[in-house]
């Protein structure tokens, strides 16, 4: 192997494009028109336009990426995390193109994508999961019947996902039919599938992975566990290496258990296994990852092992010789999401105007940004990942304390403040925190947050064509500039748009876009009476869901919105007099 073109962006795609240009690969980045001067565009050997801002114009267009490959002549593809990384159907094309998949064969990621079947394969080699269902779920009369037998509350999750999409938890009766409506909404939203199974919710359990990685010859490694408990709206914030508080019969109790997941289905290359510990020594399965994680630079820390480079040494044939790989001291990692924790982690999208990483020894930084970056409302928020080692859990935490208190990111708000919040958290320094301690028992508020400026609104570009020679050899290029300065003059200024805090005052009633976003669910009808607080719709932004509720109340006079619309922050979706 000789080339490699990384299907991602933002850190991820950074962080491949090191490792490979470190194994001598000529790295081939892609990127969508908004990302035209991102961070994993500059540091690869070349780059490619893919399409426009959406995803699904752009990094999830699997003919423009493959077509990209074969005309470039690259001989692999690594799809990272996210959009492509497991979409079996891709991983299938990519093979039968001719390519190298550095990632698991398509039949694994179907087996494990699907989290219904990946409960029974579990199940098959005697890997228990939280008491659940293994069919999908189509009525709340289901939904009903399984509350009767093991009583609320209740998960109800996406068949073919993760990371908290498409998942909605029930506390009571009159909670299922909106809950089953809007998980299997999101389901269909991020996984094109609707479908839906229940699991018994436990209320306080810690979510601790196992870390796996398979070669060529079927040789299976454990290369020890990660604890992901710290999480706001089932997202994971900060995750660290090893488990605090774990015993070695549970730690080796749960790589056996992964390694027999992974066995049977076939695995091949790196993956996670995750499991929910309820208590000190019972756990139970809950889905097996077939990437790449966004966590695993603290098993890297740990272990001294790329896991990327593992990635390509797999894909290549290479049998792995991982038998007995030491873990030592302790590693933590914060991602930095550009959200406000004080308003219940709201994305917030912008500029970033001032970006300073913290250094010293255990300390690193995989990030996708810098200053002047734009975190875009198209895509996931995370910025950056901040992480750091030292010989014990106690000194990982202060010094995680102390370079997150050094890390300078202006222009955003972000979730630095909250993880020096979870960092000084009695539960959390005790390893007794659980998975919903974030939201229920840690305190948000007064946190000292960037505002800086919005997020600067699209601009209008125009296409050129010409031809040039350089030298000697002639080439026909593309240009792209803003409208109005094709000519050398002023740019062209559009006329402000109509803008409401929707809080109070004569414009109280117009109903405005918090941020860009694409509207999913419209809740009410032009002519309608409205109450203070009702709900207007749904906006889906930076993979959030987000109620856009009514400031006041009275009548619906103006509806400008239905679902499938996309809008730009500050947009006027209602108006109410």
């Amino acid at each position: 192997m000789e080339s490699v073109l990384v299907a991602n962006r933002g850190e991820i795609a950074v962080r491949i494009t090191r490792t490979a240009k470190e194994m001598g690969l000529r790295t081939i980045a892609v990127y969508s028109e908004i990302d035209r001067d991102a961070l994993h565009v500059a540091v690869a050997d070349e780059a490619w336009n893919i399409g426009a801002a959406p995803a699904a114009e752009s990094y999830l267009n699997a003919d423009r990426i493959i077509g990209v490959a074969l005309e470039t002549g690259a001989e692999a593809i690594h799809p990272g995390y996210g959009f492509l990384a497991e979409n079996s159907e891709f991983a299938a094309r990519v093979i039968d193109a001719g390519l190298i998949w550095i990632g698991p064969p398509p039949e694994a990621i179907d087996m494990m994508g699907d989290k219904i079947a990946s409960r029974r394969t579990a199940t098959a080699v005697g890997v228990v999961g939280v008491p659940g269902t293994v069919e999908p779920v189509l009525d709340p009369d289901q939904v009903t019947d399984f509350a009767d037998e093991y009583g609320y509350p209740i998960a109800l999750k996406a068949a073919h996902g993760g990371g908290g999409k498409g998942m909605r938890i029930v506390r009571r009766a009159s909670e299922i039919a909106d809950a089953l409506e809007a998980a299997a909404r999101e389901a269909d939203a991020y996984f094109g599938r609707p479908d839906v199974y229940l699991e018994k919710y436990l209320e306080r359990p810690r979510h601790i992975e196992a870390q796996i990685i398979f070669d060529s010859a079927g040789s299976g490694f454990f290369l020890g566990e990660r604890d992901c408990t710290s999480q706001r709206r089932h997202q994971k914030l900060l995750e660290e290496a090893p488990a605090a508080s774990l015993t070695d019969e549970v730690r080796d109790a749960i790589g056996e258990a992964a390694l027999a997941v992974g066995h049977a289905c076939g695995y091949q290359n790196a993956g996670t296994v995750e499991f929910l510990l309820e208590g000190e020594e019972s756990f139970y399965f809950l889905e097996m990852n077939t990437r790449l994680q966004v966590e695993h630079p603290v098993t890297e820390l740990v272990t001294g092992l790329d896991l990327v480079r593992l990635q390509f040494e797999v894909a290549m044939g290479v049998e792995l010789d991982l038998w007995d790989v030491p873990v030592r001291g302790h590693a933590i990692q914060l991602r930095i999401n550009a959200e406000d924790p004080a308003r219940d982690f709201q994305p917030a999208p912008g500029r970033i105007t001032k970006y300073r990483e913290p250094g010293g020894f255990g300390v690193r930084v995989d990030s996708g940004v810098e200053a002047g970056a734009v975190v875009s409302p198209y895509y996931d928020n995370l910025a950056a990942k901040l992480i750091v080692w030292a010989p014990t859990r106690e000194l990982a935490i202060a010094k995680a304390k102390r370079a997150a208190a050094d890390f300078q990111i202006g222009g955003i708000p972000t979730t630095l403040a909250a993880h020096l919040r979870i960092l000084d958290n009695e539960l959390f320094r005790a390893g007794r925190h659980y998975t919903t301690f974030v939201e229920q028992e840690l305190d948000l508020t007064g946190l000292d947050q960037e505002e800086g400026p919005a997020l600067p609104e699209e601009e209008s570009t125009t296409e050129r064509q010409a031809t040039v020679e350089v030298g000697g050899r002639r080439f026909d290029v593309r240009m792209w500039f803003p409208e109005g300065q094709l000519g050398g003059g002023a740019p062209t200024r559009r006329p402000p748009r109509l803008q409401s805090s929707g809080a109070g005052g004569d414009d109280g009633g117009i109903v405005t876009a918090p941020m860009q976003g694409a509207i999913v669910k419209v809740a009410v009808k032009a002519g309608e009476t409205v109450h203070e607080g009702d709900m207007i719709c749904i906006l889906e932004a930076m993979k959030m869901e987000n109620e856009v509720k009514a400031p006041v109340g009275g009548e619906l006079v103006d509806l400008r919105i239905q679902p499938g619309d996309t809008v730009s922050a500050g947009a006027v979706l209602a108006i109410i007099r």
